[in-house]
C-alpha cells in the first residue's frame, strides 16, 4: 500500500521513480492523481465526453507505454497534459467542417474590421483580476462562456491563451494561417470579455451598442 491517510501524498516524482522501477500500483497512483485533469482538458478541447474519456484513456496508456523515456525536465503532469493534448488534436485534424479562409480574407477582415462585431454590452470591472479568480462561480462561468464560442474560436482560444501555443503552432496544429489565428484571437476574447462582463461588470459604467461614440 502506498499511502493511507494518516501520511502525507507521495510526491509526483517519487512515484515516478517507483513506476519506472516496475511498481505498477505507483503509477496506478499517479493516474488517479492526475485523472481529473487530464479528462477536463480533453473535455475542454472536444466538447464530447466520449471522445474526452477516450483521450484520458490514451493518455495513461501512452504513458505507461513511455515512461522509461520521459526525462522528467517537467512536471509529470505537464508531461502528461502534453500528451494529452496531443491525443486530443489528433481526433480534432479528423473531424470534418473546421471552417478555414484564406490569408487574404483574413488579413482584410483585421484590416477593416468589418468582421469584428463591435461588443453588445460594454462595463468597468467592479473587481480585480484576482478577487475574480477568487471567487468560486469564476471557472464555472468562464467554462460557460468557452462553450457558447463557435468551435473554430473556442480552440484558437484554448490553445493560445489556456495551453499556451505560440501563434505560429496554433495555426500549425489546426491547418491556419497566422492571420487567421490572431483574427480567431481577437474575436474570441472579445466574445468572452462580453460574456464575462455581463456577470462581472459594474452596471453603473454600462453602456449599450450603439451608445459608442467614435470620431
Amino acid at each position: 500500500m502506498l499511502m493511507d491517510n494518516a501520511t502525507p501524498p507521495i510526491p509526483d516524482a517519487e512515484l515516478v521513480r517507483r513506476a519506472k522501477a516496475g511498481e505498477l500500483e505507483a503509477f496506478e497512483a499517479l493516474a488517479m492523481r492526475h485523472e481529473r485533469a487530464v479528462y477536463s482538458l480533453a473535455r475542454r478541447l472536444l466538447q464530447n465526453e466520449q471522445d474526452a474519456e477516450d483521450v484520458t484513456q490514451q493518455t495513461f496508456l501512452s504513458a505507461l507505454e513511455h515512461l522509461k523515456d520521459f526525462r522528467e525536465e517537467a512536471s509529470v503532469g505537464t508531461w502528461l497534459m502534453s500528451i494529452a493534448r496531443h491525443a486530443a488534436l489528433k481526433i480534432i485534424r479528423k473531424r470534418k467542417g473546421l471552417e478555414t479562409v484564406s490569408l487574404e480574407e483574413a488579413t482584410e477582415a483585421t484590416e477593416n474590421h468589418e468582421e469584428i462585431r463591435h461588443p453588445e454590452y460594454i462595463a468597468d470591472w467592479s473587481h480585480s483580476p484576482e478577487e475574480l479568480a477568487a471567487r468560486n462561480e469564476t471557472r464555472r462561468l468562464l467554462e460557460e462562456a468557452l462553450t457558447q464560442l463557435d468551435e473554430k474560436h473556442r480552440l484558437v482560444f484554448l490553445l493560445r491563451d489556456v495551453e499556451g501555443l505560440s501563434v505560429r503552432e496554433t495555426a500549425e496544429t489546426l491547418g491556419l494561417s497566422e492571420a487567421n489565428v490572431k483574427v480567431r484571437l481577437l474575436r474570441a476574447r472579445l466574445q468572452l470579455r462580453e460574456r464575462l462582463t455581463l456577470a462581472f461588470g459594474d452596471p453603473r459604467t454600462r453602456i449599450e451598442r450603439g451608445e459608442h461614440h467614435h470620431e
